[in-house]
């Protein structure tokens, strides 16, 4: 991916001329994109690994697969939050880690890990580098030195089952990658998060991440068979069988870890045939409240398409609404999104059964071009939010989940915290929410949220990120859904799993990397 934005320069297009006008209107900014810096003009902190500690890891892994380049140091100097963007476009020295370390394999990570705790150098692993909570950033801590330990190079497929049904992936393969070489085998993953295009298996285990077909194919953590893990006290293989009566599943200690504990090297995962057929449709409701009844009741009668998505009014209004019909349908009030794949016998049951109910209560059925549409935008999100900054409009998203019967009160408590922090600092907000993820017993709520940028827009942001946080956790639901918890969620920990839940954490870390080495700063008070 580019240095300072999302994603690679082909994806990135200029605004229309209807949203910049759109932009002036609500925000009074000219839609003008500011130029953005040469890569080589962005001074990076000085490196302080000493000739004698990269000629040691280079013993290790390769000189070749040791690099302090500027280039490679400014890729790997954190994740792509808007802050991550802000301050990268910002003037000054840049913060990044002291040099980027390419091991080959689980060896070469378990060597590099030794090394680093010998010569006490903090390591960041680094997957995709999609995080958007701070999960990647080159913290140091109280160590004088820091590297990233990319793990692109492990990317080799060492087993396929399909018989049982299983795949055992190299951490560093994308998204994509994976799913062209389970393809060649008839098979999927289908795990498709909004970052699927660029982040990594080993990531996706680390952070519990949760793709937009969740609701068919489960979380990716429900995917999770096996798993091998590199630590500073040893090596670590968790998973015997599909379930076991063995204590308690030390998977759940890794799967969610973000590298603090241990490097993820290789993941053994459920796969399933490719689908015969994919059907698509899509739904209006006249309001967010019976769009949420109706997901609920086809989640709870165990009739839940593939995908399963509904947009509250102001997101239907501004991202998935024409001025014209869509598809010869209105779009008015509330959209919602399904998919269904399978065999064509599986399809055409589901899609009946879950329509009949979305139908019963109270949606309006709108065919399948809204669908289809937004499965063909689905990864372009984020390439807007880099135009909007570029423009002076600061862009941001979060998410949280709770149970239906919170559902109402969670989003009107975000909402609020968002608009009353925001348009205090004078900036009135656009805030947009949707349904992301849905299971029997809740949802998950993903918010989008659009404010003309102050002079400093990171302190902006932190200020709502303040208010929004202790607002969800006021409302009971969850700092994090599937964006993790990196640095920015990390001061609410205590209030997610309790002052006991805490020491916990800290004793695991202490027994699995004593000296502390582990991405520093990330999630564990």
């Amino acid at each position: 991916m580019v240095w300072d934005a999302w994603g690679i320069p082909a994806g990135h297009k200029p605004l229309s001329a209807q949203i910049r006008a759109l932009l002036a209107q609500v925000f009074g900014v000219s839609g003008d994109p500011v130029a953005r810096r040469d890569e080589g003009d962005v001074p990076l902190r000085e490196s302080v690994l000493t000739p004698a500690r990269r000629d040691g890891l280079a013993e290790v892994v390769g000189a070749d697969n040791v690099s302090v380049d500027h280039h490679d140091r400014l890729l790997h100097a954190g994740g792509k939050s808007t802050p991550d963007l802000l301050r990268r476009r910002a003037d000054g020295p840049q913060e990044a880690p002291d040099a980027v370390v390419f091991p080959a394999d689980h060896e070469q990570v378990l060597a590099v890990l030794t090394y680093c705790v010998e010569h006490a150098i903090a390591v960041v692993p680094f997957g995709g580098g999609t995080s958007v909570v701070g999960g990647v950033d080159p913290v140091r801590g109280r160590f004088e030195a820091v590297i990233t330990l990319d793990l692109r190079r492990l990317e080799t497929v060492a087993d396929i089952d399909p018989v049982s049904g299983t795949a055992t992936l190299g951490a560093g393969l994308t998204g994509p990658r994976a799913e062209e070489l389970l393809a060649a085998h008839g098979l999927s993953l289908g795990h498709f998060p909004q970052s699927f295009e660029f982040a990594s298996i080993g990531g996706f285990a680390a952070t519990r991440s949760s793709g937009q077909a969740s609701a068919g194919y489960g979380r990716f953590d429900d995917m999770v068979q096996h798993l091998k893990i590199a630590t500073p006290s040893g090596t670590l293989e968790l998973g015997r069988a599909p379930a076991s009566a063995a204590g308690p599943d030390l998977r759940e200690l890794f799967v969610g870890s973000e590298g603090t504990l241990g490097v993820i090297t290789e993941v053994t995962l459920r796969v399933h045939q490719v689908p015969e057929t994919i059907a698509y449709r899509a739904w209006s409701f006249p309001d967010f409240a019976t769009g949420a009844t109706a997901l609920r009741s086809v989640v709870q009668a165990g009739a839940a398409p593939t995908v399963l998505r509904l947009s509250d009014e102001v997101e239907t209004g501004v991202n998935l609404a024409r001025s014209a019909d869509v598809g010869g349908n209105p779009v008015s009030g509330c959209l919602a999104i399904t998919t269904f794949e399978g065999t064509e016998a599986h399809v055409a049951a589901r899609g009946a059964e879950a329509s009949a109910l979305l139908a019963a209560a109270g949606g309006t059925d709108l065919g399948a071009t809204p669908a289809q549409e937004w499965e063909h935008g689905r990864f372009a999100a984020p390439y807007m939010r880099d135009a909007l900054l570029d423009v002076g409009v600061l862009c941001e998203t979060l998410e949280t989940a709770t149970i239906w019967s919170n559902l109402d009160n969670l989003k009107a408590k975000v909402t609020a915290a968002l608009t009353d922090s925001l348009a205090g600092q004078g900036t009135p907000p656009l805030v947009m929410c949707h349904i992301s993820h849905t299971y029997p017993t809740g949802a998950s709520l993903y918010f989008t949220i659009i404010a003309k940028q102050l002079d400093d827009p990171i302190a902006q942001w932190h200020i709502a990120k303040q208010a929004v946080g202790d607002a969800i956790v006021a409302a009971g639901g969850t700092i994090t859904h599937h964006h993790a918890v990196g640095t920015d969620h990390r001061p609410w920990m205590s209030a997610e799993v309790g002052d006991l839940g805490v020491r916990v954490l800290r004793a695991v870390k202490q027994e699995l990397d004593p000296a502390g080495i582990l991405n520093p700063g990330k999630l564990v008070p």
